[in-house]
């Protein structure tokens, strides 16, 4: 989405230069590519930085979370020497909530994608009540708990010191103020729809889901609903996961076996590739536990996809239910009804996808998010004048 808006800006006049720590993986979609000035800060590795984080912050792993702090007090004094109007500041991919937000001084809109979520029973019951249990060593185990009892309270501190925040849905926004105790408003996300679009190509015999392969996502559920499906229609389940916990893999594949479901986990698909799986397939299957938003509905119904959705979290702001797709209580029964329902009325599904694709183009396009954006950064200069 920072690709996007980085381009929307940029095409809209506006001059752009971007900030970022080495930390940051400018290797995958660069935003030099869309005509911004890209400065990279190092971040050291200090023995004092590495042993304050120790005690204060999380234990060094792949960097000290206090040299990523100096380094980002750094990028912050570079943007307050320089003739910037307005600073749009991401989330970190350590802290959520980045150290920026303590420093920057110029007027600053931070997009909040959402908070800290180590601390969400939900993401430990999900494994508990399937059974799987990693095979951490002692050490390790240790150590991510220290990530989770003190990452939400560096998150939470970051945040703190933000004063215009946007949030990519209204269920982002109930988080926020839950978690931070902040106000914010929704600033909706889109799609490329000249990436995401119908190609024409015929269905084929197979239901997509798409993200991490981790347990948050949902897909034991997806599993556990297809077995339910009688042999003659039960689709074949394929999986897109863009990282993967392997414990988490090994278990996916063996209740497949179980439970006499077909499946094929692929993995790193590109934009080409993954276009061409949600045209071909027959639905798209969304089962994330309490989705921020989630890009992965509008993605679908850009390529005329139906989509059908747990009920919970964004997946209720982007799918249009009984016109896009089915919203659905997370119950295998009923989830499973509502697939093979689907699957039996080409028809409906042809209905769905066309206003699936006239839905987006109506308001989920990267254009009319880049507007919104757009809109609130001038808001945020009238609120907080330089």
């Amino acid at each position: 989405m920072l690709h996007g808006f980085v381009s929307h800006l940029t095409k809209s006049g506006h001059s752009v230069d971007v900030f970022v720590p080495s930390t940051a993986r400018e290797d995958f979609l660069p935003l030099k590519e869309v005509g911004a000035k890209v400065t990279v800060f190092p971040v050291p590795k200090t023995l004092s930085g590495s042993l304050y984080s120790f005690l204060r912050y999380v234990p060094p792993m792949e960097v000290s979370w206090r040299d990523l702090e100096w380094t980002q007090r750094d990028i912050a004094n570079a943007i307050d020497k320089g003739e910037y109007d307005i600073v749009f500041c991401e989330q970190d991919r350590f802290t959520m909530s980045p150290f920026f937000l303590k420093f920057i001084k110029k007027p600053t809109v931070y997009f909040c994608q959402q908070p800290s979520r180590f601390n969400e029973k939900v993401l430990r019951e999900v494994s508990r009540r399937a059974g799987y249990r990693d095979n951490l060593n002692p050490v390790r185990r240790w150590i991510r708990r220290q990530f989770a009892k003190r990452t939400p309270r560096i998150d939470r501190e970051n945040a703190s010191h933000a004063r215009y925040v946007l949030v990519n849905s209204n269920f982002s926004k109930e988080s926020v103020l839950r978690s931070y105790g902040l106000d914010s408003l929704v600033s909706y996300l889109g799609v490329d729809t000249g990436v995401f679009k119908p190609s024409g190509v015929p269905r084929e015999g197979f239901v997509l889901s798409i993200g991490e392969c981790a347990p948050k996502k949902g897909f034991d559920f997806l599993i556990r609903s297809l077995a339910l499906i009688d042999h003659g229609i039960r689709p074949k389940l394929v999986l897109v996961c863009n990282s993967f916990n392997a414990g988490w893999r090994d278990y996916l594949e063996q209740l497949a076996k179980q439970e006499g479901v077909d499946m094929e986990i692929m993995s790193l698909v590109g934009d080409e590739e993954l276009v061409a799986l949600y045209n071909r397939a027959q639905l798209v299957l969304c089962a994330a536990y309490l989705e921020p938003f989630g890009l992965t509905p509008i993605e679908a119904m850009a390529c005329g996809t139906p989509v059908i959705a747990v009920k919970e979290g964004g997946f209720k702001e982007s799918v249009v239910h009984d016109q896009t797709g089915r919203l659905v209580e997370r119950d295998p029964r009923e989830f499973s009804k509502a697939i093979s329902q689907l699957l039996e009325e080409p028809d409906v599904q042809r209905s769905m996808g066309q206003k699936g694709i006239s839905v987006v183009r109506d308001f989920w396009t990267l254009k009319h998010a880049g507007e919104r954006l757009e809109a609130h950064l001038r808001k945020a200069l009238e609120t907080y004048p330089k």
